[in-house]
C-alpha cells in the first residue's frame, strides 16, 4: 500500500529529463526566465510612469491601443520570418532591439521632464520587437529536445515563466515605490541584456532548404493550414472562447474594494492565478501519461470557467483566492496540452507561421474578454459579470469540443501528424547519432 502511494506520488513530480539532456534547452529556459523576469520590472514601471505624468487612466490604457497594430502585423510577419531564417539570429537581433528600446525608456525616465510621446513610441517599438521574437522562440523550442520529451519540456518552461510572473511584479512594485521608476527600467535593461547575450551560446538552427521568403501568400498558407486541421483549430478556439467569456482581471479593483471590502488584499487577487499555475506545474508529472490532449484541453478550460464563476460568488476574499488559484491551475493545464499539440504535430517548415497565429489567439481572447467583463459589470454588477462569464465559458468550451470532433478525439499515439513528426524526429536523431 505504501509502495503504491509512493509510486502515485512520484507520477506527480515534474520531469527533469529535458533539463538534464539538452544544453540548449537549459539556455533557452534560463535566458527566457531572466528575460521575462527583467521585463516584469518594466511592466510595472511603465504604466505607473504614464499615470504619474498624465493622471489619466485612459492614457495608461492607450498603451494597449498603440501596441495592437504592431502585434497583429509583425506577429504574422515574424512567424513567416521564423520559417525562413536562423531562429537563433532572430532571438539575438530582436533581443538587442528590446535592449535598445529599454535604454531609451531609462534615458527618458532620467530626464527632469520625461516625455509621454517617447513612452508611446517605445511601447509600439517594443511590441514590434516582441512580436518578431516570440514566433522564432516558440518555433525553436521543439528542436532543442527529443520529441518524446516535449510534454515535460513544456511543463518546465511554464514553471520558469510562472516563477517570473510571481516574483517580477512584486519586486518591481517595491522598487518603483522605494527607489523610483528609473531603477526599475535599469533592472529591466540588465535582465534583457543578460538574456540576449545568452542567446549567443545557442547553436545555429537553420531552416530547411525548401523554405520560402516571407510573403502574404506564405502567411495565408499558414492560416489555411491552421483552419484545415481541426485539432489545431480547436486549440485556438477553446482558448479564445475561454478567455473572452471568463476574463475577470479588469474587475479585480472593484471586486476587492466594493464587493469584498478588502482593498488591501487587491494584490493577492492578481497573484492567486499565478500561485495555482505554479503548483500545477510542480505537480505536472502526470501529464506525460495523458494521450488524449484535445479532451484534456477542453476539460481544463471548462474547469477554468467553472472556478471563475464560483469565485464570483465568494462570500469572502479568501474563498475567492482559493478558486482563482484553481482557475490558474486549470488554465496552466489547458495551455500545457495546447502547447504539446503544437510542438508535437506542426511541421518545422510551418512552425513559425503557426506560432504567430497562436500568439494572436492568445492576445485577442483576453483583450475582448476584458471589454466584455467591464461592459457587463457596468450594465449589471461585478458579481454578475464574473459569474455569467464563468457559465458562458463552460458552455462555449463544451460547444467547441462538440463541434470539433477531431479535436476531442485527438490521440497523440495515433494522430497522423503526431506520428509523422515523431518518425521524422526519430530519423533525424538517428542520423545525428
Amino acid at each position: 500500500m505504501a509502495a503504491s502511494f509512493r509510486t502515485r506520488l512520484a507520477r506527480l513530480r515534474v520531469d527533469l529529463t529535458p533539463w538534464r539532456g539538452s544544453r540548449d534547452f537549459r539556455i533557452l529556459t534560463v535566458s527566457g526566465t531572466v528575460f521575462y523576469l527583467g521585463s516584469m520590472f518594466g511592466y510595472v514601471a511603465l504604466p505607473f510612469q504614464l499615470y504619474s505624468l498624465t493622471h489619466s487612466n485612459f492614457a495608461v490604457g492607450a498603451m494597449g491601443l498603440v501596441s495592437i497594430l504592431p502585434l497583429v502585423v509583425f506577429g504574422l510577419y515574424g512567424g513567416a520570418l521564423a520559417d525562413h531564417v536562423d531562429r537563433r539570429k532572430m532571438l539575438i537581433f530582436t533581443g538587442a532591439a528590446q535592449v535598445a528600446v529599454c535604454a531609451v525608456l531609462l534615458s527618458n525616465a532620467l530626464l527632469s521632464n520625461p516625455q509621454v510621446w517617447i513612452i508611446y513610441v517605445c511601447g509600439a517599438l517594443n511590441a514590434t520587437a516582441a512580436s518578431l521574437q516570440r514566433p522564432s522562440r516558440d518555433a525553436l523550442f521543439p528542436r532543442v529536445v527529443k520529441h518524446s520529451e516535449l510534454p515535460a519540456a513544456t511543463a518546465l518552461n511554464a514553471m520558469a515563466m510562472q516563477a517570473g510572473q510571481l516574483v517580477g511584479p512584486a519586486l518591481g512594485g517595491v522598487l518603483v515605490g522605494t527607489a523610483g521608476i528609473a531603477w526599475a527600467f535599469g533592472v529591466e535593461l540588465v535582465g534583457l541584456s543578460i538574456a540576449t547575450l545568452m542567446y549567443l551560446w545557442l547553436k545555429p538552427y537553420r531552416v530547411g532548404e525548401h523554405s520560402e521568403p516571407p510573403s502574404l501568400r506564405g502567411i495565408a498558407d499558414g492560416i489555411k493550414y491552421a483552419v484545415r486541421r481541426k485539432d489545431l483549430l480547436g486549440t485556438y478556439v477553446v482558448d479564445m472562447v475561454g478567455m473572452f467569456m471568463a476574463m475577470p482581471i479588469v474587475l479585480f479593483p472593484a471586486f476587492a474594494t466594493e464587493v469584498l471590502k478588502e482593498p488591501k488584499l487587491l494584490g493577492a487577487l492578481y497573484s492567486a492565478e499565478a500561485v495555482g499555475a505554479l503548483i500545477a506545474t510542480l505537480t505536472s508529472g502526470w501529464t506525460r501519461h495523458v494521450h488524449h490532449h484535445g479532451r484534456a484541453v477542453v476539460i481544463a478550460a471548462a474547469c477554468w470557467g467553472a472556478a471563475i464563476g464560483i469565485a464570483g460568488l465568494a462570500p469572502s476574499i479568501w474563498f475567492a483566492l482559493v478558486f482563482f488559484a484553481f482557475a490558474g491551475a486549470a488554465d496552466l493545464v489547458s495551455g500545457l496540452f495546447r502547447a504539446v499539440i503544437w510542438n508535437q504535430t506542426i511541421p518545422d517548415e510551418m512552425r513559425g507561421r503557426l506560432a504567430g497565429i497562436e500568439m494572436l489567439s492568445y492576445m485577442l481572447g483576453p483583450l475582448g474578454g476584458q471589454a466584455r467583463s467591464g461592459l457587463v459589470a457596468d450594465l449589471t454588477s461585478v458579481r454578475t459579470s464574473i459569474v455569467s462569464g464563468g457559465i458562458l465559458c463552460v458552455a462555449g468550451v463544451a460547444a467547441t469540443g462538440a463541434a470539433l470532433r477531431d479535436f476531442w478525439r485527438y490521440d497523440a499515439r495515433t494522430d497522423e501528424h503526431a506520428v509523422r513528426e515523431r518518425d521524422l524526429r526519430a530519423a533525424a536523431e538517428a542520423d545525428e547519432a
